[in-house]
This record gives C-alpha cells, sequence and structure tokens, in this order.
C-alpha cells in the first residue's frame, strides 16, 4: 500500500488546542508523521499507510467541533527522495576473535600438607 498525504483544516484556538489535536492524529493507527501547516497553523498534514481519513475527521471533530477534510492523495515528496537516495552498503570489517588461551597450572604436592 502506498502512502498518502491527508490535510485536515480544525479550528485552533490555543498551544494547547495544537497539542492535543497531534495527540490526537498521531493516535489514529497508520499514522507516520504529522505536522501543523498554514498561515494560523489551523490544518493538519497526516502521512502515513492505511489511514482512514473518515476516522481521522471524526475524531478531531469530537475533540475540536469542526474539521473539515481537505485533500487526500498520494504523498509525492516521499517517493521523490526514495528514488533519487541511492546508498551503497559499506563493508563491516570486525576484528578477529581469538579464543582465550588457557595453560594449565600444575603444583607439586607440598610434603608437609596431611589430610586425613
Amino acid at each position: 500500500m502506498a502512502k498518502q498525504k491527508i490535510v485536515v483544516k480544525v479550528s485552533l484556538q490555543s498551544a494547547k488546542d495544537r497539542s492535543k489535536a497531534m495527540r490526537t492524529v498521531v493516535g489514529v493507527s497508520g499514522v507516520e508523521t504529522a505536522a501543523l501547516q498554514g498561515d494560523d497553523k489551523n490544518q493538519i498534514a497526516v502521512i502515513g499507510e492505511g489511514i482512514d481519513s473518515i476516522e481521522l475527521t471524526t475524531s478531531l471533530r469530537k475533540k475540536f467541533g469542526y474539521a473539515d477534510l481537505l485533500t487526500v492523495g498520494p504523498d509525492e515528496k516521499k517517493e521523490e527522495k526514495k528514488e533519487e537516495k541511492k546508498d551503497t552498503p559499506v563493508p563491516v570489517v570486525c576484528p578477529p576473535v581469538w579464543p582465550p588461551v588457557f595453560t594449565p597450572i600444575y603444583q607439586e604436592p607440598d610434603p608437609n600438607c596431611c589430610i586425613m
């Protein structure tokens, strides 16, 4: 399933409302990133896979009374970055680990020691 971008307009009056809205959005299953956008920071852009846009707007309406679904579409920015970024794997070189060397220690019996 491809990533999708959903933009929802919500009436956010204070920083406390913005924080509450972000917690609500991140709690929806499938959400990977969420960000505030717009002039008044009253739009929430959500990116993820398998996000139910109706569930998202319904949960925001329950908390804030007003939420309007603006756009739903594929996430174009993420797809472009994946195509441009081509990393070559770096070989990992680990130093060899040698087993510890055990030398047996032999002691001559003490002639003064007597065990009965």
